[in-house]
């Protein structure tokens, strides 16, 4: 509502709620705040777990920030702002999005303070953007180089990663199959090296241990045999990928065929089967004793295959016929007619097995496989979900080694080195921009001290022993042992991160914390409830959506 010589002028719609100024950003700094501490008490290995009940009554129960915020319903724009940060941390470098969203609720923490004392949110805003950039710069600095070649940095960068999840007892064997997968699958794109996370496929299925998961050189496809009368198990195989049905075509238009005699009907019938056969002939002339089909096939078809002795199975995803050709070299043919032996891929065995209550089949042995399956194995069915979590974790971490291969020390030790150089970039601003820059600093030592913090630590002492270690010669690399309290060198523990991710998590953060602090007048249409929920368009999210 505006006013004009006195009289009220209504330029909103009725019901519309506003709020504006320190209010709205007060307001969006909580929701977000309240996001970040949600997820701060799962970093680092010490961290606690979260059981979330979805409306259907599944529970899941993880430490994985990004599975955490995928779950969590929330209204607030804000605290939307602070999750859609953690899916661009996962989508961007797979892992780090605890680390993102905790930095970020610290920095609009920092922000808050100093607003309170008059400090403009423009000054505040420019301030961090100087501070993120002398912090990205010594963190270019700080990487250590990474030998692709080198398996035990390797081992260390997937160990890490899974050291927090509850599947850390085998991380060992889950590192070697991660890194193995990872590069199987890499290649070079326009002179850079890469490794798609895409192209490994992960398998799960209750029963046996996690020492019993597995590295399969090709491809598990969760479908049966199609026939009883097919081989259940086929060596050096030769495998055809059709994307056209093994069946008689239906006109586009219905027909009335006028048959007289009983002749007449066995020789329709021969006609179609007829067709069928020689369908069946094109395929195995090429040499083909594996189909997978992405359509259906006939029953006489699969008949006449069967007495071929060709395995075959029909209705396969398309996202699995793309990983069988990376798998097995084969070309997918839309006509059986252009089907020969050049489209044939290989591999040294393709076997159903049974799992469990179900068959599937085994695409293994695949000599140059650009996609690779992982078969994950587990008692408990919320094991296996959060094996696959860390797994996925792992197999970004390496992702992102192949790259840039570039990695940094862990355990707080990289926050406070970075915190080190703002603060001494900071002292030669002066002005109200050296408080935010400053401030900056301060939020960067969240790390360690949620490190601390979360392993039972001293969080005080922590950081006092922590600082003192950084400020001597060669401290550059002392982190938080979360395990037997004080500090210690990162390198030689071997706790090791990529620094993509770091780079990623501080972009991120600054970017969300920037544009909050930007918000200053917010509009809100009551009629479905308003943005804020029950609380109005400046409220606090529901926690019961928590």
């Amino acid at each position: 509502m505006a006013y004009l010589t006195g009289q009220p002028v209504i330029i909103l719609k009725e019901g519309t709620e506003r709020s504006r100024g320190r209010d709205a950003r007060k307001a969006n700094m909580m929701a977000a705040q309240v996001i970040s501490e949600i997820l701060k008490t799962t970093l680092g290995p010490r961290g606690m777990d979260k059981m979330l009940i979805d409306g259907l009554g599944d529970i899941t129960i993880t430490n994985d920030g990004a599975t955490v915020l995928d779950e969590i319903d929330v209204q607030h724009p804000a605290a939307k702002m602070m999750i859609e940060v953690a899916k661009t941390q996962d989508d961007e470098v797979g892992d780090g999005t605890t680390t993102s969203v905790i930095l970020a609720g610290e920095i609009l923490k920092k922000a808050g303070e100093l607003m309170d004392e008059n400090v403009h949110p423009s000054i505040i805003i420019g301030g961090y953007q100087k501070a993120s950039e002398v912090a990205l710069e010594a963190l270019e600095r700080l990487a250590l180089e990474v030998d692709l070649d080198d398996r035990e940095t390797l081992m260390k960068l997937a160990n890490t990663s899974m050291r927090s999840k509850a599947v850390s007892s085998a991380r060992d064997h889950l590192s070697g199959i991660v890194i193995d997968a990872i590069l199987l699958v890499r290649e070079e794109r326009d002179g850079e090296t890469l490794a798609d996370v895409d192209n490994v496929q992960i398998v799960k299925k209750e029963g046996k241990g996690l020492d019993e998961t597995e590295l399969i050189r090709g491809l598990i496809i969760d479908k049966e045999i199609v026939h009883a009368g097919m081989p259940r198990r086929v060596e050096d195989a030769r495998i055809a990928l059709i994307d056209v049905a093994l069946e008689v075509e239906k006109t586009e238009f219905d027909a009335e065929i006028r048959i007289r005699s009983p002749d007449a009907i066995q020789a329709f019938l021969d006609s179609e089967a007829d067709m069928l056969r020689k369908l069946v002939d094109q395929v195995v002339g090429s040499g083909a004793n594996v189909v997978f089909a992405q359509k259906g096939i006939d029953d006489v078809a699969q008949h006449y295959l069967a007495k071929e002795g060709v395995l075959c199975a029909l209705r396969v995803k398309k996202s699995d016929m793309e990983k069988l050709a990376k798998a097995t070299g084969a070309r997918s043919v839309s006509n059986l007619g252009d089907l020969k032996a050049a489209d044939l891929g290989s591999c040294s065995v393709v076997e159903e097995r049974r799992v469990g209550d179900d068959r599937m089949i085994f695409v293994e042995g695949c000599t140059d496989p650009k996609a690779v399956a992982i078969f994950v194995r587990a008692g408990l069915g919320r094991m296996l979900d959060e094996a696959e979590r860390a797994l996925n974790d792992a197999l970004y971490v390496i992702s992102d080694v192949v790259g840039l291969s570039k990695m940094v020390t862990g355990g707080g030790s990289i926050e406070m080195e970075l915190s080190r150089a703002v603060r001494s970039y900071a002292a030669g601003v002066g002005g109200r921009e050296q408080l935010a820059i400053e401030a900056f600093a301060d939020a960067l030592e969240v790390v360690p001290r949620t490190l601390a913090d979360n392993a039972g630590l001293d969080v005080l002492d922590t950081l006092v022993a922590l600082k003192a270690a950084h400020e001597g010669e060669g401290g550059w690399s002392s982190g938080v042992n979360v395990f037997d309290g004080g500090v210690v060198d990162m390198l030689e523990a071997g706790v090791v991160e990529p620094m993509a991710v770091k780079l990623q998590a501080v972009k991120s953060a600054v970017e969300v914390a920037s544009m909050i602090l930007r918000i200053d007048d917010v509009l809100a249409a009551t009629s479905s409830g308003g943005m804020g929920g029950p609380g109005g368009p400046g409220g606090m999210p529901d926690m019961d959506d928590e």
